[in-house]
């Protein structure tokens, strides 16, 4: 999956570029989930024209309904498992630039339901890049995958993008698949029109407005606000936490660099993870929300039976770094005290959007 044949170009300045947005037609699939509703509040910040597709928000409260991105963008209620769907609202949008992110997102929800999620993240996904190759308005694709779809050896150090793909549970290894039927639009149909398509694999990202299921900082933020004890499956498991915007700011240098001279020799896949010494223990996680949070925060070791995740899992940054212009910003127990921050002012009548934009912006200061 990794081209060789050249060096990608290097680049510059690591913030988004507005004049690169300003009234470019985006498509986001997966708008009304958590990062995706990030994304799409900041493409509209930096000018883009926003269209989305995906199912309704999960959960009561969302961050999508949270912000009024209904009202805010293009945004258009429908299942990317089916094409003809697909293909209507790719038809009627015409984006220029599709960053994909509609997915099934979570290990466990996968043993449950692994026909569903081989569904949504395989067949979703080739029926994303059809509809791409049926629309000739398109210039670039972003397919957000997961650091999950590396055959995961527990080694100490992060993989790198040409590390074999794999997976235990469904769910990691539908990320896999979806990163070979990339590969292979790409190679077959994509390519000889022009049309940049790349991958991106971020770690497990945290911030406001998150109130997933199943998810660790959810549960740990809903159990401090009411006071309860939260449980924790497994404390010694590693992870390459981040706030959720350093991902996004990835994807967003990606595809500005896949429209650019030499975006040819980037379209491939693309790591962005944290610093080596952010990837930490779910119990170093919880203990410094709790000391962030104070009032008794506490929690507790679950004493039920979980199926199989992995112990170990970092990813290398490396390339992004070298030749996107892209870095980490905040480290990890900056990202904390910012998502920390963001639910105890919600949870205290504080608006979702002041809260959302403002840290948008704080993080745009961070970069060049």
């Amino acid at each position: 999956m990794q081209n060789s044949a050249s060096p990608p170009p290097k680049l510059g300045a690591r913030n988004p570029d507005p004049a690169f947005w300003a009234g470019r037609l985006v498509l986001v699939t997966g708008q009304t989930g958590f990062k995706g509703a990030w994304l799409s509040l900041w493409l509209e910040r930096l000018g883009a024209k926003v269209s989305g597709l995906a199912l309704a928000p999960e959960t009561d409260p969302n961050l999508f309904d949270g912000v009024g991105l209904g009202g805010r963008m293009d945004s258009r209620i429908g299942d990317i498992r089916n094409l003809d769907t697909v293909r209507d609202c790719l038809a009627a949008t015409r984006p220029e630039i599709v960053i994909h992110m509609a997915a099934q997102a979570l290990v466990r929800p996968s043993y449950r339901d692994p026909l569903g999620t081989y569904a949504t993240n395989v067949m979703g996904t080739a029926h994303v890049l059809e509809a791409v190759r049926a629309t000739p308005s398109v210039r670039a694709v972003v397919v957000v995958t997961s650091d999950k779809a590396y055959a995961n050896r527990e080694w100490p150090y992060g993989y790198r993008e040409t590390e074999a793909l794999g997976g235990h549970d469904p769910y990691s290894s539908s990320k896999a698949c979806a990163e070979l039927v990339t590969s292979a639009y790409r190679a077959s149909f994509l390519a000889e029109r022009d049309c940049r398509v790349a991958t991106a694999r971020a770690g497990n990202v945290i911030g406001g407005g998150d109130w997933s299921e199943d998810r660790l900082i959810p549960d740990i933020v809903q159990a401090f606000l009411g006071r309860r004890s939260v449980e924790i499956r497994a404390p010694h498991a590693t992870r390459p936490w981040q706030h959720v915007l350093e991902p996004l700011s990835g994807y967003l240098r990606l595809a500005e660099a896949l429209c650019g001279e030499g975006g040819d020799a980037l379209a491939e896949a693309w790591n962005f993870g944290p610093a080596d010494e952010d990837c930490r223990p779910v119990a170093s996680i919880v203990e410094t929300l709790a000391r962030e949070w104070g009032e008794a925060a506490a929690w507790h070791l679950s004493e039920k039976t979980h199926p199989h995740e992995a112990t170990f899992l970092k990813v290398d940054a490396s390339k992004a770094r070298a030749f996107l212009g892209w870095d980490r910003r905040l480290r990890l127990d900056a990202a904390l005290a910012w998502t920390s921050a963001w639910h105890r002012a919600y949870a205290q009548g504080g608006s979702a959007l002041d809260l959302t934009l403002a840290q948008i912006a704080a993080y745009e200061t961070l970069g060049a």
